[in-house]
């Protein structure tokens, strides 16, 4: 398969603190995507039981999986295999989303859709303002496939009500920063000022942050 980035803890992407798993590689390719970097097809790839022994050692810790990208469901066997293998290695609430339409899943993908708790669906839209926990535009859509998805969902609302949505700023040991999370309008444009404010040059896949650092 082609990984991204695996990382735990994370906490913008879910309820606690979560086991984030980001898939290499998109077609779909949203206009004023902030994740750019998982679009091309990984060079490396990875074994599904590699990464699965890989996160072991989370897994007591953690509250639940969140797979993102990238696009999981353009590797639909590796994803199946991961979501088969978290349920043997002990069934965290796993949450993913995808950029295709919950119909074209449904139709294609049931069986992978079966191992799901909670999906967030629908391509993103930079121009259609952010309306629920966890969405990156409001056409989004979310489907709750179990009871505990809805229970999940219920936190994540709960959390949303109570301090909005947050970001996750993870420090890799080469010295790279980057983001987990749903930014709001606007958020990586001031988190990009405070940056420069400090001396710091920040950039995403997507471009300059701030605009006049």
């Amino acid at each position: 398969m082609g990984l991204s980035r695996v990382h735990f803890p994370i906490s913008a992407l879910g309820p606690g603190r979560r086991i984030g798993i980001w898939f290499q590689g998109c077609s779909i390719r949203c206009p004023d995507c902030m994740s750019r970097d998982t679009w091309v097809t990984a060079r490396r790839k990875i074994t599904v039981d590699a990464l699965l022994e890989s996160i072991a050692p989370w897994l007591s810790e953690a509250d639940g999986v969140t797979i993102s990208g990238g696009e999981p469901f353009e590797q639909p066997e590796a994803l199946l295999a991961l979501l088969q293998g978290l349920r043997v290695a002990g069934g965290l609430p796993v949450l993913t989303y995808s950029g295709f339409a919950y119909e074209f899943l449904r139709d294609r993908h049931h069986q992978t859709l079966s191992m799901l708790d909670v999906l967030i669906s629908e391509p993103f839209e930079s121009t259609m303002a952010v309306s629920a926990p966890l969405f990156g535009s409001a056409n989004q859509r979310v489907t709750c496939l179990t009871e505990r998805g809805t229970e999940l969902w219920r936190r994540a609302e709960a959390e949303w009500s109570e301090r909005g949505g947050k970001l996750d700023l993870i420090a890799e040991s080469d010295g790279s920063i980057w983001l987990a999370g749903v930014p709001g309008p606007g958020d990586l444009d001031r988190l990009g000022h405070r940056l420069g404010g400090a001396g710091i040059k920040a950039l995403t896949s997507a471009g300059r942050l701030g605009g006049t650092i």
